[in-house]
């Protein structure tokens, strides 16, 4: 299915991003690449835009509910993203751009389970499932004080994008097919591709 090859895309370009940006050392084959130090910033754009690295230990919004809660969410998102792959295997021969949204979805979810399942492991911080995401596309829009935090810093991944656009593709999907709340059903039948 040519459409896992975008999945495949967002995770390679997810992966080698994080891992230039929190850096790697394999001395046997004698990689040595020098990432950057938690919360240190690189200005790219102004005040705007900036390269920071930022771990998540949570879910969205670095909400963190503790270790038992990392591993329902890594398990969780595994097996999520396995029964996405099959749906569309299942539905190969649909829209395309159905399955695009779903692809795009898909490799975003991949790639930020890939830091959260082996990370920890690899970077020597953590067990197996219980690593933190890597975030860095450091977006400063506004600065807003309530509630004793912060809002309008947003940083995220490569990941997140693709799961955002994905998301967006779909509910555009959606919606093109004029979808009300009174028969949701029956147009969400219309809406997706047949089985």
């Amino acid at each position: 299915m040519k459409v896992l090859f975008v999945s495949l895309f967002v995770v390679i370009i997810d992966q080698v991003s994080k891992l230039m940006v929190k850096g790697l050392s394999i001395p046997f084959i004698k990689l040595n690449i020098q990432g950057l130090e938690r919360w240190q910033k690189i200005p790219v754009l102004g005040g705007i835009f900036n390269i920071t690295l930022v771990e998540n230990p949570g879910i969205a919004f670095g909400i963190d509910l503790g270790s038992n809660f990392k591993l329902m969410v890594s398990v969780f998102t595994l097996v999520a993203s396995m029964g996405l792959l099959y749906y569309i295997f299942r539905n190969k021969e649909k829209k395309f751009d159905f399955r695009l949204s779903l692809a795009l979805i898909l490799g975003g979810a991949v790639g930020n389970l890939i830091d959260r399942i082996f990370y920890g492991i690899l970077y020597d911080y953590a067990p197996l499932f219980h690593g933190r995401v890597v975030d860095f596309l450091d977006f400063r829009i506004f600065n807003l004080f309530i509630f004793n935090r912060t809002f309008g810093n947003y940083v995220f991944n490569f990941a997140d994008v693709s799961v955002t656009a994905g998301v967006i593709l779909l509910l555009f999907i959606l919606n093109k097919q004029k979808i009300t709340g009174d028969n949701f059903n029956s147009n969400l039948e219309k809406a997706l591709p047949e089985k």
